[in-house]
C-alpha cells in the first residue's frame, strides 16, 4: 500500500499508526523485539548530541492520534525534553507503512542511560519509550498503570482508524449529518420567525402604552424589559440548537467523535461551574442587596428632608432654600459612595485580579483626567453656596448680560437679549464680578440708569426736569420710588448728568432702556436742548452762563416759597 504519508489517506492515518493491533507483555517480548528496543536505547542515548532541540524546556507534551490523547511525555530522557520526544515519536509514526497497522504491538523493557523504562514497538519498528517519571505523580500513577493505559488508548485508536476507513459507516454518518442539518435549519427558521413576530407584537403594545402616557409608565418599562428578554431568549435558543447540531454531527464520525465528547464535557463543566458560582455567591449577593436597600432608604429620607427645606416647610439654620438642592445631591453622592464601598467586598469576584485591575485602571483614569473637572465642580459649589445668582435672575457676568436659565455643576447658562444661550464656566463666574439686577427687585425695584452730557449754557434744572419727565413717560418705570437725577461731574466743557429710575421687571431692562432713550431724545428736541458735549478751541466772546431769568426754563418750575421764606425775604428788603 506504500508509505502512509504518501497515500490519499496518509494524513488521516498518520497518527493511527500507534493503534497497532495486538499487544504483548514486556517480559515476554521476543528476541527481535528486544534487539529493536536496544536499538532505541542506543538511539535515545546519542540523540542529545545530534539534535539541537535538546535544550528546550521541560513542559509536558502530549501525543494525539486521530484527535485522541494517547500518552503524555513528562520526563527528560538522555537530554531530550518532552517536546523533542514528542516530535521524534511523530516522525517515527509517519514513517510506518499503512499496511503495517495490524502488526503486533510489543512492549519491551529497555534501559535509557541510567533509567529503566519500556519501549512500544510495532512489528519490530520502535515508536516511543516511557520511563517512570512519565507517570502522573499527582494521580499516584505507576509505570505499569501508565503502560496499560497507553495500550488501551492505542487499541481505541486502532478501532477508530478502521471505522474511519469504513465507507458504509461514513455514508451513514453523512446521511445523519444531512438530516440533522436540515432539521437545524428548520428549527432556526421557526425560532427566528416566531421570535420576530413576538417581539413586534410586544413592541406595538409598548409603543401604545408610551403614546397614552406623557411620562414613563411602569408598564411601559416592563414592556421594554420584556422586549429585551425576548431577544435574549431567541439568541439563547438559536445557540442551543446550534450547539446540539454541532455535537450530533461531530459524534457521527470517528475522526471527530473525540471533539464531540470534549464539547459535551465542556458544556457540562461550564454549567456546573456557573451553578457552583451562583450558589457560592448567594450569601454575598444577599448582603449586597441589604446594604443597597438601606442606602436607598437613607437617600429617600435625605430627599424628603431637603425637599421640605426647599419648599420652606422646614427652617433650620445653615440650610437655605437656595442651596437645599445642591446639598441634597452632595449628600446623596456621599451616601451612595459609602454604600458601594460597604457592598463591594461582598460582590462575587471582587477579590479576583481582573476586578482589581479594572478598579486600578478606573482610578488612574479619574486621577489623570479630573483636574479640570474638579476645578469646575468646586467653582460650581462656590457659586451655589454664595447664592450670588439663581435661575431667572437678570445678571451681568464678565460682560455678558442676560437671564440665568441654569446653574449647573460645571457651568452657568445665560440667555442674552439677542436670544443667544451663552455657557459660562463656573471658574469664570467665580473669578468675575457678578451684577445681579434681580436680587433687590422685590424691594425698591431694579435701578435703570443712563448718562447724558450737556453744555454749561443749558440750565441744570431744565435738564433734570426733562430727564425725569422722560423717565415717567417710559412704560414699566415705577412711580415709587420716583426717578431722580445726579450731576455726576462738572467737566471742563460740559456737565454730566445721570438718571436713575426703578423698574419692576429686570427681564425687560434692555428694551426699557431703549424706550427711555427714545423719550429723552423726544423731550430734549421738543424743548430745543441739544444733547452734546461741546469743546472750545478759544475763549468765547460772551460768557457761557445761564441768566437768572432762564433758570427755570420749561419744563422746570420755580418752587413756590413758603411763609418763612417770604418773611425772611421781606426783612432783607426793609433793611
Amino acid at each position: 500500500m506504500g508509505r502512509l504519508g504518501r497515500t490519499g489517506f496518509g494524513a488521516f492515518a498518520a497518527g493511527l499508526l500507534a493503534v497497532f493491533a495486538t499487544t504483548a507483555v514486556a517480559q515476554d517480548a521476543p528476541p527481535a523485539a528486544r534487539a529493536a528496543a536496544s536499538a532505541v536505547d542506543d538511539d535515545e542515548a546519542t540523540a542529545a548530541t545530534k539534535s539541537g532541540l535538546a535544550v528546550e524546556d521541560n513542559e509536558p507534551a502530549t501525543l494525539h492520534i486521530l484527535n485522541r490523547e494517547v500518552v503524555t511525555f513528562r520526563a527528560r530522557v538522555n537530554g531530550l525534553s518532552p517536546r523533542v520526544r514528542l516530535q521524534r515519536a511523530e516522525e517515527r509514526l509517519h514513517q510506518i507503512p499503512s499496511d503495517a497497522i495490524d502488526d503486533p504491538l510489543v512492549v519491551a523493557s529497555v534501559r535509557l542511560g541510567n533509567l529503566k523504562g519500556v519501549t512500544f514497538l510495532l512489528g519490530g519498528r520502535p515508536l516511543f519509550s516511557l520511563v517512570p517519571d512519565d507517570a502522573d505523580v499527582e494521580a499516584r500513577q505507576s509505570l505499569d498503570a501508565l503502560v496499560q493505559q497507553t495500550q488501551t488508548r492505542l487499541l481505541g485508536v486502532r478501532v477508530a482508524w478502521h471505522e474511519a476507513r469504513d465507507e458504509q459507516r461514513l455514508l451513514r454518518g453523512l446521511l445523519r449529518a444531512a438530516v440533522a442539518s436540515g432539521l437545524f435549519a428548520l428549527l432556526a427558521w421557526v425560532t427566528v420567525r416566531a421570535g420576530r413576530h413576538a417581539i413586534r407584537w410586544t413592541e406595538a403594545k409598548r409603543d401604545l402604552l408610551a403614546a397614552r402616557h406623557r411620562y414613563i409608565d411602569w408598564r411601559e418599562f416592563l414592556g421594554r424589559l420584556a422586549v429585551g428578554a425576548m431577544r435574549m431568549a431567541r439568541l439563547l435558543v438559536l445557540l442551543t440548537i446550534a450547539y446540539w447540531w454541532l455535537y450530533f454531527v461531530l459524534a457521527n464520525f470517528a475522526l471527530t467523535a473525540p471533539l464531540a465528547a470534549s464539547l459535551g464535557n465542556w458544556l457540562f463543566e461550564r454549567m456546573l461551574w456557573l451553578c457552583e458560582g451562583l450558589l457560592g455567591g448567594l450569601p454575598g449577593l444577599a448582603t449586597v442587596v441589604i446594604v443597597l436597600l438601606v442606602t436607598r432608604v437613607a437617600v429617600d429620607m435625605l430627599r424628603y428632608f431637603f425637599d421640605a427645606v426647599q419648599e420652606g416647610r422646614v427652617r433650620i439654620p445653615l440650610f437655605h432654600r437656595e442651596t437645599a438642592s445642591a446639598t441634597r445631591r452632595i449628600l446623596t453622592l456621599l451616601v451612595w459612595a459609602l454604600g458601594v464601598a460597604l457592598a463591594y467586598p461582598y460582590l462575587p469576584g471582587s477579590t479576583s485580579e481582573a476586578f482589581k485591575g479594572v478598579s486600578v485602571l478606573l482610578g488612574v483614569m479619574i486621577s489623570l483626567g479630573s483636574a479640570g473637572l474638579i476645578t469646575q465642580v468646586m467653582s460650581g459649589l462656590v457659586v451655589v453656596y454664595s447664592r450670588s445668582l439663581h435661575k431667572g435672575d437678570f445678571v451681568d457676568v464678565n460682560g455678558v448680560q442676560g437671564v440665568v436659565t441654569e446653574v449647573a455643576t460645571l457651568a452657568t447658562k445665560v440667555i442674552n437679549v439677542r436670544n443667544e444661550e451663552i455657557t459660562i464656566p463656573n471658574s469664570v463666574v467665580v473669578s468675575s464680578p457678578i451684577r445681579n439686577y434681580t436680587r433687590l427687585g422685590g424691594t425698591d425695584g431694579t435701578l435703570l440708569c443712563t448718562k447724558v452730557t450737556i453744555g454749561y449754557d443749558v440750565p441744570w434744572r431744565q435738564v433734570q426736569s426733562l430727564l425725569i419727565g422722560a423717565a415717567r413717560r417710559t412704560p414699566g418705570v415705577l412711580e415709587a420710588p420716583a426717578p431722580y437725577v445726579y450731576q455726576r461731574a462738572l467737566s471742563d466743557f460740559y456737565v454730566e448728568y445721570e438718571l436713575f429710575a426703578s423698574i419692576a421687571d429686570p427681564w425687560q431692562r434692555v428694551p426699557m432702556l431703549s424706550a427711555l432713550h427714545a423719550n429723552i431724545l423726544d423731550d430734549f428736541n421738543a424743548h430745543g436742548v441739544q444733547i452734546m458735549s461741546p469743546h472750545y478751541l478759544g475763549q468765547p466772546e460772551q460768557a457761557v452762563v445761564v441768566p437768572r431769568e432762564r433758570w427755570y426754563a420749561p419744563p422746570a418750575r420755580e418752587p413756590v416759597p413758603d411763609a418763612d421764606h417770604l418773611r425772611t425775604k421781606g426783612r432783607e428788603t426793609a433793611s
